[in-house]
C-alpha cells in the first residue's frame, strides 16, 4: 500500500495559515493514529536531517514545538523517537486560523466614532512595521430588526486576532444593585465571542459615565477592560494597551 504522505509546517510565530501554506513543508508524515487531543506518526525524513532542523534543537532545549499538518490542525511535539522515527503529538487551538485583523464592536450611540479613528490610526502606524499588514473590521448590522449573527460575522469574530467591544452603558437597570447596561447589538456580538475567543483576545472599552454608578454585567478579569474618563482619552490610553495585547503575536520585530 502506498505511503501517502502529510505535509507539516513548523510555526515559530503567528502566521495565518493562508501565508503558511505559501512557503515550504518542514516535515512529512505518515499518519499512524488520529485521536481527539492527539496524533502519532511516522517521519519521512532521513534522521540526520531531522537533527539538524531549527524546531528539532528548540524542542531539545525544552520549547513548545507547533506545527500545523495539512488535513488535521495544529498540534504541540510531545515527543520524538529518533530510532522507530516516530512523533507523537497534541493537539491544541493554534493561531494559525486566525487572520490579521482587529474586530471592533461598535455601539452607534456612543463613542465608537473616536474609537474607529484611533483604530484607524494605530493600525497605519503599526503596518509601517508589522511583518503582517493589520485590518480593521467593524461589525455590519441589518438597517432595521433584530441583529442576527450570520455565517459571515460569525467567522469574523471567530478568525480575528482581536475583539473590541464598545460597552459604554446606554442606560443603568433599576433594582438595589443596578448593572450597567450596554448596546444590546454589541452584547449579542461579545456573548459570542466570549464563547469563541480566548480571553486574553477580547478587550471591553467604555467612556466613564458621570450620571450614577452600577455594576457591569460581564466577568472578564480587570486587565481586558478599559475605561476611558472622556472620549479624549482613547488616543491617549488604548494604543498602549493594543501593543501588549497583540505582543503574543510577534508582529513587529
Amino acid at each position: 500500500m502506498a505511503i501517502i504522505a502529510l505535509r507539516g509546517w513548523y510555526i515559530e510565530q503567528y502566521e495565518p495559515l493562508s501565508e503558511l501554506r505559501k512557503r515550504p513543508h518542514d516535515l512529512r508524515l505518515s499518519r499512524n493514529s488520529l485521536l481527539k487531543a492527539g496524533l502519532r506518526a511516522d517521519f519521512l525524513e532521513e534522521r540526520q536531517e531531522i537533527e539538524q532542523a531549527e524546531w528539532f534543537n528548540r524542542y531539545l532545549a525544552g520549547e513548545a514545538i507547533e506545527f500545523y499538518i495539512e488535513g488535521s490542525g495544529s498540534y504541540l511535539i510531545a515527543n520524538i523517537d529518533l530510532s522507530s522515527h516516530e512523533i507523537y503529538f497534541t493537539k491544541q487551538e493554534g493561531s494559525a486560523y486566525l487572520d490579521p485583523k482587529i474586530f471592533l464592536s461598535v455601539s452607534e450611540a456612543n463613542h465608537s466614532p473616536q474609537l474607529i479613528e484611533v483604530l484607524d490610526e494605530y493600525i497605519a502606524k503599526v503596518n509601517r512595521r508589522s511583518r503582517l499588514p493589520l485590518s480593521l473590521d467593524i461589525c455590519k448590522r441589518p438597517a432595521e430588526g433584530a441583529t442576527r449573527l450570520g455565517t459571515y460575522q460569525l467567522r469574523q469574530i471567530r478568525k480575528s486576532l482581536l475583539f473590541i467591544a464598545d460597552v459604554t452603558p446606554l442606560a443603568v437597570s433599576s433594582g438595589e444593585t443596578p448593572q450597567l447596561l450596554p448596546s444590546a447589538n454589541v452584547c449579542v456580538e461579545l456573548g459570542y465571542a466570549l464563547q469563541a475567543k480566548r480571553v486574553e483576545q477580547i478587550l471591553l472599552a467604555k467612556v466613564r459615565q458621570h450620571d450614577g454608578l452600577g455594576v457591569f454585567p460581564f466577568d472578564l478579569p480587570s486587565y481586558q477592560e478599559i475605561e476611558f474618563p472622556n472620549p479624549e482619552a482613547i488616543a491617549d490610553l488604548l494604543p498602549n494597551l493594543l501593543d501588549s495585547m497583540l505582543q503574543r503575536f510577534a508582529l513587529v520585530s
